[in-house]
């Protein structure tokens, strides 16, 4: 009986323990755990929606951080940030991924949990940009992430976001993929043990995690990761201000001045060639092109993607492939090969 309600214990210790996002703030009124099974709380929970108090406002082409709390981060996993113009999304809301994270997150290299506190922050942080060919207005951001370990869930928290500048396209965004659903009850699922791959995860992909991941695609009735159009933002609303009186003012006489001598502009740095000219049609689906060592590219919806850096400290051996082969540079170790499975 003893070992029965411990057992119990730790289960109800770990779920309160689940992830929330901290930043961008997210709507209010949420809890931590993932979305029902059944998709009946999608999107966002169900939430309300109130956006009193909550301020996220990005500029266009602006680095953004996205942040945790809780410990239950069940080996990680992948993740997507995605948009919508909607600022009240329902079910038949159109998502646009601005991001993706394949394994890693929210937690890099780890093969569990790494705690039993809801409140405790998650050590790890993701960068993410606004895209500077977005149009400035309102719009609702979802942070969605598909766990490694455990049941094969859906996690998805929102919040309120305005993108500031000028600009912008709506085509820009039409042309963004799809955000990916599964575990939901859509007839989609993820598999248990593999950090997922996302069937089109866009141009700005991460890999959150050092070494080699078990990658592994959906199963099921699952969503190809197209596009489809969707409507403008909203602009943003501004309160009104009056421009003060200013009385006129004697512009003074200035001196003549001598033009500076202009010093020569570096030389630009050469341009990376080799690879494939972005959205042209490429085949097998899935495949890497290492160009130079420091950067590659995929193939993504059959067409490949502009070109992408690897990870700091890395380079990749060039060639076209199903696995892009990393070697890790170190000052006391030989390097050591590594790959990433498409």
């Amino acid at each position: 009986m003893f070992s029965k309600a411990l057992s119990f214990t730790g289960l109800v210790s770990v779920a309160s323990a689940h992830i929330l996002m901290t930043n961008p703030v997210p709507y209010g009124g949420i809890d931590n755990g993932p979305l029902f099974a059944d998709g009946s709380n999608f999107p966002c929970k169900s939430v309300a929606y109130n956006a009193n108090g909550i301020s996220n406002t990005y500029a266009q082409g602006s680095s953004q951080t996205l942040s945790f709390k809780g410990t239950a981060v069940h080996g990680g996993g992948s993740c997507q940030v995605s948009v919508t113009t909607d600022l009240a999304p329902t079910r038949d809301s159109v998502w646009k991924v601005i991001h993706s994270i394949e394994g890693g997150c929210p937690a890099r290299d780890t093969p569990g949990n790494i705690g039993d506190n809801a409140e405790t922050p998650v050590p790890f942080t993701y960068d993410f940009q606004i895209p500077s060919d977005l149009a400035a207005g309102e719009y609702t951001l979802a942070w969605t992430w598909f766990n490694k370990v455990g049941n094969r869930e859906m996690y998805m928290n929102c919040a309120p976001v305005t993108v500031t500048g000028s600009g912008g396209s709506q085509t820009f965004l039409n042309d963004l993929p799809d955000m990916f659903t599964a575990n939901i009850g859509n007839g989609c699922t993820t598999t248990e043990g593999t950090d997922l791959e996302f069937p089109n995860p866009g141009n700005s992909v991460e890999f959150g995690n050092s070494g080699v991941s078990a990658f592994g695609g959906p199963s099921g009735n699952c969503p190809a990761g197209g596009s489809t159009p969707v409507a403008p933002p909203s602009a943003p609303v501004e309160a009104p201000v009056e421009a003060p009186v200013q009385p006129p003012v004697e512009a003074p006489v200035q001196p003549p001045v001598e033009a500076p001598v202009e010093a020569p502009a570096a030389p630009a740095p050469a341009p990376v060639t080799g690879g494939q000219a972005p959205g042209t049609a490429c085949a097998p689906e899935g495949d890497f092109n290492c160009i130079d060592g420091s950067n590659f590219q995929r193939c993504a919806s059959g067409v490949w993607s502009p070109l992408m850096p690897v990870a700091a400290g890395t380079t990749c051996v060039p060639g076209q492939g199903a696995t892009l082969n990393f070697a890790k540079r170190s000052r006391t170790f030989a390097r050591r090969a590594m790959a990433i499975r498409a």
